[in-house]
């Protein structure tokens, strides 16, 4: 696509090694708003092998929290949540539920799709698919929450 992603719109110069863009040896997960979801596409590296011709799943936990984390700052974004240079990124990832349904292919680009489930100040849960041929390979809950700095 030709519009700026999520992660290069808000977060552009974030170092994480999913989607991090700043991230040159990261996997730069680049995801846009949808009809009512979040979608991306990724494809896998070689060195993603889980030593049997699959994506390993590690790699899958990493984009689906990623792209989990590109719906959270979208509906930040829509909702006009406070973000300041102070805390650029308002909710950090609390916990992630994966479930691993199938076998998910190395050498193919792969599709991803996140959904708000709920959302408050404090709180934010996404449904979160790795799809691919029409069928989900993995699927996760993703919480994440407010996150304020404290004083040292």
């Amino acid at each position: 696509m030709s519009e700026p992603s999520i992660q290069e719109r808000l977060y552009p110069d974030l170092m994480c090694f999913g989607c991090g863009q700043a991230n040159l040896k990261g996997l730069r997960l680049r995801s846009y708003p949808a009809e009512g979801y979040v979608s991306a596409e990724f494809t896998p590296w070689p060195e993603h092998d889980n030593g049997g011709g699959f994506l390993n799943g590690g790699i899958i936990a990493t984009v689906l929290d990623c792209h989990s984390g590109a719906a959270v700052y979208h509906e930040v974004e829509r909702r006009g949540l406070p973000r300041t240079p102070e805390v650029p990124l308002p909710y950090v990832t609390a916990g992630l539920d994966v479930r691993y349904l199938r076998p998910t292919p190395l050498h193919q680009t792969l599709q991803l799709r996140g959904s708000i489930e709920s959302a408050d100040d404090e709180q934010v849960t996404v449904a979160v698919e790795l799809l691919w041929d029409g069928k989900a390979r993995a699927s996760a809950t993703a919480r994440w929450l407010r996150w304020r700095p404290r004083p040292r």
